[in-house]
C-alpha cells in the first residue's frame, strides 16, 4: 500500500529537511539549552520540537489548519502568543550574565539538582515550535500539495511522524554536538555575548512573527 505513495513522501522528506536545517527560533533555542544546560537538556529541548510538529501536522491533516489559514482571529491568537514567548525568551537572555563552568558542568549531571528540568527543557522546545505561526503555514501549504484527502488515515499518521522522527533526529544531533567539551569550553568564555546574541535574535524572531500576515 505504501508503494503508491512512495514518491510523496520522497517529496516530504526532502522539503522538510530543507526546512528543518534552515535556521530559526528553533535553532536558537537548541543551540543556547544546549550550551547553557547540557547535552540532556538540548534532546529533551529537540522533543519538544517533535512534540509541536506532531500537533501541527495532526491538525493539518485534519482540515483544521485550513480554517486557521482563513480566520484572522486564530491566525493573531497564535501569531501573538508565539511572538510574546519568543520575545520573553529573548529578554532572559539578554538579562543573562553567562555561565560560570561550575554552573555548566552541574547541569551536565543527572540529578535532582540540574538547574534546567527535563520538563523545563521539553517546554521551551514544544511552546517554541507550537506557538509559530509560520509553522502553522507551512504545515499547511506543505500537506495540502502532498497529502490527497482519500490518502488512507495510515498514510497521513506515517507522514506527520516523519516529520515528527526528523526534527527530533537534527535537534538531538545539535544538541550533542553543541554540548561537546571543546564547544562548551567556548562557550563559557563567551557565554555573556553569546547570550546577548541569541536573545537579540529570539527577539528578532519574535517581532518578525508579530508583524507577519496571514
Amino acid at each position: 500500500m505504501f508503494d503508491a505513495y512512495l514518491a510523496n513522501w520522497l517529496v516530504l522528506v526532502a522539503v522538510f529537511a530543507a526546512a528543518v536545517v534552515s535556521p530559526g527560533p528553533d535553532f536558537v533555542m537548541s543551540v543556547r539549552n544546549s550550551l547553557l544546560h547540557g547535552r540532556r537538556a538540548g534532546i529533551f529541548t529537540a522533543l519538544g520540537f517533535a512534540l509541536g510538529v506532531l500537533v501541527h501536522a495532526s491538525y493539518a491533516v485534519l482540515g483544521i489548519g485550513a480554517l486557521i489559514q482563513h480566520s484572522l482571529i486564530l491566525f493573531s491568537i497564535i501569531k501573538y502568543a508565539g511572538a510574546g514567548y519568543l520575545i520573553y525568551i529573548g529578554i532572559q537572555a539578554l538579562r543573562s550574565q553567562g555561565a560560570s563552568a561550575a554552573a555548566v558542568e552541574m547541569s551536565l549531571k543527572d540529578g535532582a539538582h540540574m538547574p534546567k528540568s527535563d520538563w523545563s527543557s521539553l517546554r521551551d522546545g514544544f511552546l517554541t515550535n507550537l506557538l509559530n505561526p509560520k509553522a502553522t503555514l507551512f504545515f499547511v501549504a506543505l500537506f495540502t500539495q502532498i497529502i490527497d484527502p482519500s490518502m488512507p488515515l495510515a498514510i497521513k499518521a506515517l507522514f506527520g511522524l516523519t516529520c515528527g522522527v526528523m526534527v527530533g533526529l537534527w535537534f538531538s544531533l545539535v544538541a550533542v554536538l553543541m554540548a561537546q567539551p571543546g564547544v562548551r569550553r567556548r562557550y563559557l568564555a563567551l557565554s555573556a555575548k553569546i547570550d546577548k546574541v541569541l536573545g537579540v535574535l529570539l527577539i528578532g524572531f519574535g517581532v518578525k512573527v508579530a508583524l507577519s500576515r496571514a
